[in-house]
Formats: structure tokens, sequence, C-alpha cells
């Protein structure tokens, strides 16, 4: 596989910052899907019930992130298959979705790989958070719906400290 042509996990986890569990569980035409046609960009959508909050989460990507994940489905996945049908976009063995420590240890490698930092996808989704703030100071919403969290005291908790490290820089004194 080119670089170019990679599954792209971490370039998912750049635009949707999910929970392991959601990123494995990404189904063909279910999760990911282009409601407004063949030619348009992805969505990645996980009703609430498939969440751990049961917050609905919805995603909308890039072209760019479109083209390569078509070209990954395309001329790399069925490889993966190995004979299955499944409709998992990351497939395993035996039909289901590929095993969550081994997918875990692949993305760690790889963004470890492409960064030189080593670093969880639960670390991702903290990183997303604070890179966010980083540039929009205050906007605690967002990084909710972002993470997918129920109560906006739950993001103020975890994030309100990433906000004032940035606040110096941001000011105009």
């Amino acid at each position: 596989m080119s670089r170019r042509s990679s599954p792209s996990r971490s370039q998912i986890e750049t635009f949707a910052p999910v929970r392991l569990r959601n990123l494995i569980r990404i189904e063909l035409g279910q999760n990911l899907i282009k409601p407004a046609g063949l030619n348009t960009p992805y969505w990645l959508v996980f009703p609430n019930y498939d969440v751990k909050n049961r917050v609905q989460l919805e995603f909308k990507f890039d072209q760019q992130l479109t083209d390569l994940i078509d070209e990954y489905v395309h001329d790399f996945r069925p490889a993966l298959l190995r004979g299955s049908n499944s409709s998992w976009l990351f497939p395993g063995e035996n039909g289901e979705p590929k095993n969550s420590l081994l997918f875990g240890k692949q993305l760690s490698f790889r963004i470890q790989k492409a960064i030189g930092l080593r670093i969880t996808v639960h670390q991702f989704r903290h990183a997303a958070a604070a890179v966010y703030l980083k540039h929009r100071a205050g906007d605690y919403e967002t990084v909710r719906r972002l993470l997918g969290h129920r109560d906006l005291q739950t993001t103020i908790k975890y994030y309100c400290g990433l906000e004032t490290i940035a606040a110096p820089r941001n000011s105009d004194g």
C-alpha cells in the first residue's frame, strides 16, 4: 500500500476523534455514508445507541479524505476481507471488525511514524480538544459535540485548564 493510499485511520481521527470502539466498528453504508450522492463527501455518523454517552455523532469529511477513503475501499480493502462479505471499513478475521487491541497498536504506530509521537486513540481525542481550544478558547460547546460528551460540565471539567494555558498567548496585553 502506498503512503497516500493507506487506510488513513489517523486522518479519520483528525476529522472525527471518536472512541476506539466506534472507530473499529465503522460500517460502510451504515456509519460511513454519502447522503448527498455518489460524488460528494462522506459523513461519519453514529446513532446515539452506538456511542458510550448515548449522544449521536456526525462528522462531514472533506473531499481529500473522501477520495483517500474511496481509494482504500476500492483498491485495498478487498484484500483485507480475505473472502468475507463484511461491511466493516477495517475488517478483521471471520467477518468481524478488526480487533481493538491490534487496531489501537497499529494506529499508535502509524501516528508515531508520521509525527514522531507515541499517542493512543484516547490521547488523540484529548489532543483534538486541546488543539481546538487553543485556537478557539472558551468554545466548550463545540468540543462537547466533537467528543460526544453528554454534559457540557464534563467537557469544562477536563479541558478548562487548557484554555488557561492558552490565554496569555491570546490576550492583547
